[in-house]
């Protein structure tokens, strides 16, 4: 047992529960990258090794679909989204079903955390305008965005990183995955509804909210990229890293887009993340460590090759380091034929249950407190409680069918 990375890995996983080191003005990403340079400065891993202990692939293919999500948030699709939604002219529990059916769709093809962020803000404006309390329709829009992301493996980061390590089919998982995601999304809207039933009107001010113009060229030709790297994905053996990367490329060849702008959406603080994790956990798994651990599991009866511990480990340790470390500490134990989608289905759905199990509850609380909706802990565990365990006991009902 090599005692000195034994000390870095938890150092590093003890900063993914809190957030931050204490003392330090430091967050998730600043944690990995340290570690990741602990472990290369003291020679457990050389600059040769450590382009093994990356997976180039998952980064490029991250890479890619963030300049795909970049080229509609840049054309205003979003705020298109939420306006067109906003005009329907129904009820309250209406409106939330609507948009807790966008949100699903949307972050199934593109990245969760992206629709969140430009979704957000419009969506406060349009329940300003039409006196309405904007916490359930926000809460609706976090947790139906993970949920939807849960239906592909390209619907959020640690999707394309197990779909990516473990070389499971596209099309495949989306068979495994549609059902639980689709009665997630009902179940979502069924909660919400009946907890805000007779109290969905409020009179809120906020500043005012810069408008994102809309472009339709640029979002058709948004949309056109998409389809056909979604065909791609579904029907096309080529390796997906180099299809996204493709499609990226594309879009970046703009007359009137500047690629500045793009690359300047790109989210280089998780790209940066995945790096230092994956260091710290090849550095880990090749000091033996990983065995040893695993080893004093097995003595103790937790055996995480089964699917229903790693159900189990995937919800805790989901809310307790977030969602992608989680997947990315698991990801050696997931052996079984439904390992895959059992990670990447149940990470995702578990990241509703605490507000910092995923990264995109974070981002809707972060974009409504800039405009003076405060969305507390208590808020979010109210929604966020009963959604997980409904979607979490579909899910189990649907792998053991």
């Amino acid at each position: 047992m090599d005692t000195f990375v034994l000390s870095i890995f938890l150092v590093v996983y003890l900063g993914m529960i809190l957030g931050e080191l204490p003392g330090l003005a430091i967050d998730r990403t600043g944690v990995a990258l340290i570690g990741a340079i602990a472990v290369l400065a003291a020679g457990r891993l050389d600059m040769h090794q450590l382009g093994l202990a990356v997976d180039v692939p998952t980064i490029a293919l991250l890479l890619g679909l963030m300049i795909v999500s970049a080229q509609f948030r840049l054309s205003g699709f979003y705020t298109w989204v939420v306006h067109r939604v906003d005009a329907f002219d129904g009820p309250p529990a209406m409106l939330l079903g609507l948009i807790v059916a966008a949100a699903g769709v949307l972050s199934a093809v593109l990245a969760n955390d992206i629709v969140c962020l430009a979704m957000t803000p419009v969506l406060i404006e349009c329940c300003v305008r039409r006196r309405l309390d904007p916490k359930p329709f926000l809460l609706g829009l976090a947790c139906a965005s993970n949920i939807g992301s849960a239906a592909t493996l390209i619907g959020n980061p640690q999707n394309m990183l197990i779909g990516q390590v473990l070389r499971l089919s596209f099309a495949g998982y989306l068979r495994v995955a549609a059902v639980p995601s689709i009665l997630g999304l009902a179940a979502t809207w069924l909660v919400i509804v009946g907890l805000a039933r007779g109290r969905w009107q409020r009179e809120t001010v906020i500043p005012p909210v810069p408008p994102v113009p809309f472009n339709r060229w640029q979002a058709t030709k948004g949309l056109a990229i998409t389809a056909a790297l979604m065909a791609a994905f579904l029907f096309a053996p080529w390796p997906r890293e180099l299809v996204a990367l493709a499609a990226g490329g594309i879009l970046l060849c703009s007359r009137k887009m500047h690629s500045r702008e793009m690359l300047g959406l790109v989210d280089w603080q998780l790209l940066v993340l995945f790096v230092g994790l994956f260091v710290v956990n090849h550095t880990m798994q090749t000091s033996g460590n990983l065995e040893w651990l695993m080893a004093h599991l097995r003595s103790g009866g937790v055996e995480l090759e089964k699917p229903a511990w790693l159900f189990g480990s995937t919800v805790v340790l989901s809310n307790l380091v977030s969602n992608v470390p989680a997947v990315m500490l698991l990801l050696p134990s997931a052996t079984h034929p439904m390992a895959g989608p059992i990670l990447a289905i149940v990470s995702t759905l578990a990241g509703n249950l605490l507000l910092v199990g995923s990264i995109a509850n974070l981002i809707v609380v972060d974009q409504a407190k800039r405009l003076d909706v405060e969305i507390t802990w208590g808020d979010h565990a109210r929604v966020g409680i009963p959604v997980s365990v409904v979607t979490l006991a579909i899910a189990a009902l649907w792998f053991w069918l």
